[in-house]
């Protein structure tokens, strides 16, 4: 196993984390990667599977921990690291004298980190099957259709504006089948969902967008996720929706008005559609 180049006056290590497991599975065999690793700086990308075990590995291979992280730097014996806070508004750099110290990534950013570092990441190996009380009876994949909308290892993230509730060209309201048609789409492309804060305030669209809350919401009071391609429908493109997509690199957006905010420079490609009419047949490619 590759586990890092020292290329720097420390050992750096890079670990991926892939497939499924449980916590009492994972914590002892990411421990034991850790310590086997005898690396000063060890990065692993963030997904859930990484979040939910690493810091209680990390605990007992006697490491520190840093999680979201948007870039390391290495000078001599000193590694430097960037993190956002306060809502992404400020974003914040220091480092740490503790060693080993595991650096947990943006999944994202994950691969270019490790490539500015001359680091080739390796799997974690799998551990010991660990004495539980718990029986796995299957595993149900993301993007089946499930309840889970948020997904923040998904490439593509699709955020849904309050004009999937006003009324369309008949006079009506279609709610239901917007709903049908946003939960097709999710089920069908893996996406994850996003909402403007309008939508998930409308009390009159809770009923039939049972699917999405406050967790959903993107912009300047909502998160700010970091997926690589991003569709927005029904929805302006103003400032406050679109301050939290500045991490999405390939932004389009769907939307009947050609002089709305996104067609302001804020979307790489604006479609002047009804969304409706456009998500129907992209679910009918997709099936």
């Amino acid at each position: 196993m590759d586990q890092g180049l020292r290329k720097h006056d420390m050992k750096i290590a890079a670990f991926t984390i892939d497939g499924n497991g449980t916590f009492a599975q994972d914590v002892p065999a990411f421990a034991a990667a850790l310590a086997a690793a005898e690396a000063d700086i060890i990065l692993v990308p963030g997904t859930s599977r990484a979040r939910r075990s690493l810091p209680a590995a990390a605990l007992r291979a006697g490491a520190a921990i840093d999680t979201n992280v948007v870039a390391v730097a290495i000078d001599g014996e000193k590694a430097t690291v960037q993190r956002w806070a306060y809502r992404q508004r400020i974003l914040t750099t220091f480092s740490r004298a503790a060693r080993p110290w595991v650096i947990v990534t943006d999944p994202a950013l994950f691969p270019e980190i490790c490539a500015k570092l001359g680091v080739a990441p390796a799997p974690i190996p799998p551990g010991p099957s660990a004495e539980t009380r718990t029986t796995v009876n299957g595993v149900v994949a993301a993007g089946t259709g499930g309840e889970s909308t948020i997904k923040p290892d998904s490439p593509l993230l699709f955020v849904a504006g309050a004009g999937w509730t006003k009324k369309q060209a008949d006079g009506a309201t279609h709610l239901d089948e917007a709903a049908a048609t946003i939960t097709g789409f999710l089920a069908k492309s893996g996406a994850s969902l996003g909402s403007s804060k309008s939508l998930v305030d409308m009390p009159e669209a809770a009923k039939a967008f049972s699917f999405m809350s406050h967790m959903n919401q993107v912009g300047q009071t909502g998160a700010t996720p970091r997926h690589a391609k991003g569709l927005s429908t029904c929805c302006h493109g103003e400032e406050p929706h679109v301050v939290g997509w500045r991490f999405v690199n390939d932004r389009r957006a769907v939307n009947l008005d050609a002089n709305c905010g996104w067609a302001q420079g804020k979307a790489d490609v604006l479609y002047v559609a009804d969304a409706f009419a456009v998500m129907k047949k992209v679910n009918e490619l997709l099936a």
